[in-house]
């Protein structure tokens, strides 16, 4: 199963970002505008890497102006922590669940709808910004055309909670890889949390990866209290994603995932 998400994760960023190959890590390039991506052992590698390894990407991640950041599975690259300390970077550890079976429903709390959006669909706007809010943002211009191709490329699936006057609550997405799937990107605005749309969000994207014919369908929670979250959908941790940046970086994404986990 391990292996399976390790080559997803290895083609999940290529639709939209070039691989740039040193030795052990592959960095995932941000080709155009959208979401910076980040520095993965190279698919196959398993064994120690190098900390000038880990240095050398980190000077291509300044020269690109790209943050320093790297992700893998613990279990599965062991030998690449110990680099990643010695260059200065923090690991921070999450949870990485599997989906058994084809999960729990979660009805939709009252005077709340939760679907699917379409590209074409005029709740497309709000239902991308809905995350943005949570951390206190707003999307870049263009940020829900571009969500609308890849909706239409087939590359993501939206799920969003909607109010009465059809304003998103809450959203998230689901990115298939062929019979693979993560549910990423869940996100409540902060009026609407602790009412258990995260988790209604979460369970209408399983739904439709299984619907789709994803056989195996995962996510990274962002701690164990969350994972017990995850867990009342049939989710279990299975293995430990790690999460590298530098320290401040570090301490500005944990309070952005605090406030966008779901909340019961």
């Amino acid at each position: 199963m391990l292996n399976r998400i390790e080559s997803y994760y290895d083609a999940v960023p290529r639709s939209s970002a070039r691989a740039e190959a040193h030795g052990p890590l592959t960095l995932f390039v941000q080709e155009g505008k959208g979401w910076p991506y980040y520095a993965r052992p190279t698919l196959g590698h398993t064994g120690d890497v190098p900390v000038e390894a880990v240095e050398a990407v980190r000077a291509r991640q300044r020269e690109l102006g790209v943050p320093e950041a790297f992700e893998w599975v613990a279990e599965t690259t062991p030998g690449l922590r110990a680099a990643v300390e010695a260059s200065g970077l923090t690991v921070h550890e999450h949870p990485l669940m599997v989906l058994e079976g084809d999960g729990l429903a979660v009805p939709a709390p009252e005077g709340v709808t939760v679907r699917l959006v379409d590209a074409d669909d005029t709740a497309l706007e709000t239902a991308v910004a809905a995350p943005y809010a949570a951390f206190g943002m707003e999307p870049a211009p263009g940020t829900a055309e571009r969500v609308g191709e890849r909706i239409g490329a087939g590359l993501t699936r939206l799920a969003a909670a909607f109010d009465g006057a059809g304003e998103a609550l809450a959203a998230g997405q689901h990115q298939p890889v062929g019979p693979v799937s993560e549910v990423v990107g869940v996100g409540t605005v902060p009026a609407a949390r602790r009412r258990g749309l995260g988790l209604a969000v979460t369970a209408a994207l399983v739904a439709d990866a299984r619907a789709r014919g994803a056989e195996l369908v995962f996510l990274t929670a962002s701690d164990a209290d969350v994972a017990r979250l995850y867990g009342r959908l049939g989710f279990r941790t299975i293995a430990t994603a790690l999460i590298a940046e530098p320290e401040q970086e570090q301490e500005q994404e944990q309070e952005q995932e605090q406030e966008t986990e779901p909340q019961a």
